[in-house]
């Protein structure tokens, strides 16, 4: 599959889909961190720099955070392969790995809730439910790489929070109009996302505050409009090599 194919999926809609999946993935991680004692679900790097912050100040290391990264690397590794196995149907693949989230998060879910209100986060149950929300948020990553060549991470802002200032700094003092172009291209590719997960992490967050793990509603409900949207989707196409 070159890049220079298109995935069978209307623009608009696919800018749709990345913040609402951008969404999902900043309320994800606020519950998780405030419901699970710190635990990033797709601030995965976050998780390396409590620990290493523990372990040297003799803090007792989180279990969860120790498995993170492994769990969240076979996550990323497995579901690449599930996908090869799809990829010669776009839609369905895309269609199977936004459907593949939604299980994991609705698997963090019914975890959570057994827990009851006071989740006990050194739990096996809580334990797992954690990681289930790390192989959600693995999924969301693959599927964005897979399906829309040069789209922006929408669970990972350190790298467009990155691009969009650059952008920016572009803008201010382009070096060829073809670069201001470019430029503008970029920062309005990268913004809607990165305002969808700050939306998402005070959505969760608040929840959160309310409604302890059960807030986790909220990322599930949206995973269902995220398989909807490319079943909805007319015959447009994005360029995968953008």
């Amino acid at each position: 599959m070159s890049e220079s194919e298109t995935v069978s999926i209307d623009s608009r809609r696919v800018q749709a889909l990345l913040v609402v999946l951008s969404i999902i993935a900043g309320s994800t991680d606020a519950i998780g961190f405030l419901g699970l004692n710190g635990l990033f679900t797709a601030h995965i790097t976050g998780n390396l720099a409590i620990l290493a912050a523990r372990i040297v100040g003799s803090s007792d290391a989180q279990l969860s955070s120790i498995l993170s990264v492994p769990a969240y690397m076979i996550a990323v590794s497995l579901t690449k392969v599930f996908a090869s196995k799809l990829e010669e149907d776009e839609k369905a693949m895309l269609t199977s790995l936004l459907v593949l989230q939604l299980l994991f998060l609705l698997g963090f879910l019914a975890m959570c809730v057994v827990q009851g209100p006071k989740i006990n986060p050194n739990t096996n149950i809580a334990i797992t439910a954690g990681m289930l929300g790390v192989c959600a948020m693995a999924v969301q990553n693959v599927l964005v790489q897979v399906s829309f060549k040069g789209a922006p991470p929408t669970a990972i802002m350190t790298s467009n929070v990155t691009r969009f200032s650059i952008s920016i700094g572009t803008l201010m003092r382009p070096a060829t109009p073809e670069k201001f172009v470019e430029a503008r291209a970029q920062a309005k590719r990268t913004l809607p996302v990165i305002l969808g997960f700050s939306i998402g992490c005070a959505l969760g967050a608040a929840a959160e505050s309310m409604i302890g793990m059960w807030s986790l509603f909220l990322p599930s409900t949206l995973a269902v409009i995220a398989c909807l949207l490319p079943s909805a989707a007319g015959h447009g196409a994005i360029d995968r090599s953008r």
